[in-house]
């Protein structure tokens, strides 16, 4: 054997993967990155709409074999060592628990579900069955959010004040999501609400990360309902204001932008940072004449995306504890998220207790 390489026989086994529910937006997006990846196998598909498993499979070529209509039937036929979970917001706490209790882990996209109970319902099962429970964001692999993350762990800008947080697009019909995908996020009982809960969880994640999981004293929300002909049921702008003791947040998730962003703005008390797409960041420290733009350096495996951080987890190499993905920082975000949506119903700031251990 030459040194440094592995043969066939010594190469690792991949992890086995399943996905449950297609009516996701992103799962497309996961199935044609699959390939990409040698050390994740998938070995089931789960979704009980029939016309829909069908498309997906005949656009991704998924043999007939690791199709199912069931998640425990799929779970017991292929014994994955996780669920990769892309149904309704609301339905995430049903498969986590019915995974948990096969020993299986769960990554799920964002959030992680739609109110604080669940949430906490969701920690005790995984606590109980000690399987992971972890939440995919977008953003967490976009190589400005580390740097701009790194300039606050050196110091470089002093302590934080103030954090501005914007994303969102058009909005997700204006888009052209699908009608599967458009169906539960209009739907508060499928989504928790509206442009609050898909893209206010974004902000929410990053700083509840940036303050290593402190929970801020109150959160006061207020949502827009601007396009009722559109989106009858849930709001499509929000604003959601954290208030920390040293610092401030301001999270603005929205179906209304002109154009589609994730930014994410940190002021220091002597510097500030702000990230320009997912791979640049305007910086400037307190005695520069100028702000600079910067290319960010690059993430490094295993965190440089979902399926490499999550193999990464899974076998051991990653505790991911405190970082965006992980469970208790999302319990944090559900918090907090839960509390905005209050908030916004009852045009009262509401403070936070500590959550139950």
């Amino acid at each position: 054997m030459v040194p440094g390489f592995l043969t066939a026989q010594t190469q690792p086994a991949p992890v086995r993967v399943a996905i449950v529910g297609l009516v996701h937006g992103h799962v497309g997006g996961f199935l044609a990155g699959i390939p990409k990846h040698k050390d994740i196998e998938l070995v089931g598909v789960v979704e009980p709409d029939a016309a829909l498993r069908a498309h997906y499979a005949k656009q991704f070529n998924l043999p007939d074999s690791i199709l199912f209509d069931d998640t425990t039937k799929m779970i017991e036929a292929t014994h994955p060592q996780a669920v990769l979970v892309y149904t309704s917001i609301a339905d995430h706490r049903k498969i986590i628990e019915i995974a948990a209790k096969h020993g299986i882990s769960s990554m799920v996209e964002k959030p992680l579900t739609i109110s604080l109970d669940d949430a906490l319902a969701i920690r005790k099962v995984a606590r109980e069955h000690n399987v992971q429970v972890m939440v995919n964001y977008e953003t967490t692999w976009y190589a400005s959010n580390k740097a701009a993350y790194d300039e606050v762990q050196a110091g470089s800008l002093g302590e934080i004040r103030r954090v501005m947080v914007h994303d969102g697009h058009e909005g997700p019909k204006e888009i052209g999501v699908g009608p599967e995908f458009l169906g539960f996020l209009a739907d508060p009982a499928g989504n928790g609400a509206g442009a609050l809960y898909d893209f206010g969880c974004y902000g929410v994640d990053l700083m509840t990360w940036m303050m290593h999981g402190e929970a801020p004293l109150t959160v006061t929300a207020v949502l827009n309902h601007d396009k009722p002909q559109i989106y009858p049921k849930v709001d499509d702008d929000s604003t959601v204001i954290l208030a920390y003791p040293r610092a401030q947040a301001v999270i603005q998730g929205s179906w209304n932008w002109p154009f589609g962003r994730k930014d994410m703005e940190i002021y220091g008390v002597t510097g500030y940072a702000i990230t320009v797409g997912s791979d640049k960041m305007r910086v400037r420290h307190q005695h520069d004449r100028d702000e600079t733009l910067t290319t960010s350096a690059p993430l490094v495996a295993p965190q440089q995306d979902s399926l490499t951080y999550l193999s990464a987890v899974l076998t051991g190499k990653l505790d991911p504890k405190g970082d965006l993905t992980a469970l208790d920082t999302n319990v944090v975000v559900m918090q907090i998220l839960d509390a905005a949506r209050e908030s916004a119903r009852t045009g009262k700031t509401v403070k936070l207790t500590n959550l139950p251990e």
